[in-house]
């Protein structure tokens, strides 16, 4: 089964209500201009090729972690609202896109944040497939899915 192509949501979310739909992003002030026509490149795609019944804006920020509310950094998360008739978000720090690029290269430190963007967006399609894994599970399925996307997303592309 291709979670990011399951329809098990018409199953479980009551959309009774008008509910928005869709793929955001949001990119916080002194993002980097390549990481931003990189990430709305990719959304683009995304779009094309995938249906994001409830809407999940992705808030890109310049810092080069997310601070969650418990103290620990991330370079990305999910949050998943208890309720399906609330929004998700995701978070996705760049502030350290030009010391990746100077240990790579700048594609390859493209490709980590689109990366990133693609796990996050896993987390969204388990939640809103209702699918119930163990906390490792959920991981190991979100990182051979970013994989697997992002390596289609690179059959279209020279450069991210």
């Amino acid at each position: 089964m291709n979670i990011w192509g399951s329809n098990n949501w018409l199953i479980t979310i009551d959309f009774s209500s008008a509910q928005r739909t869709g793929l955001r992003l949001r990119f916080q002030k002194g993002t980097d201009p390549e990481v931003k026509r990189s990430c709305v490149e990719f959304c683009k795609w995304l779009r094309k090729q995938y249906c994001f019944p409830i809407r999940v804006p992705i808030y890109v920020k310049s810092s080069e972690f997310i601070i969650s509310k418990s103290g620990e950094k991330f370079s990305a998360i999910f949050f998943e609202p208890f309720d399906k008739h609330n929004e998700p978000f995701i978070r996705i720090a760049t502030g350290d896109f030009n010391e990746m690029k100077q240990k790579s290269c700048q594609d390859d430190a493209l490709a980590s944040i689109l990366g990133s963007i693609s796990h996050e967006l896993t987390h969204y399609f388990q939640w809103i497939n209702d699918i119930r894994l163990t906390e490792i599970g959920m991981e190991r399925q979100a990182k051979t899915y970013a994989d697997l996307i992002i390596d289609l997303y690179a059959e279209t592309r020279d450069h991210p």
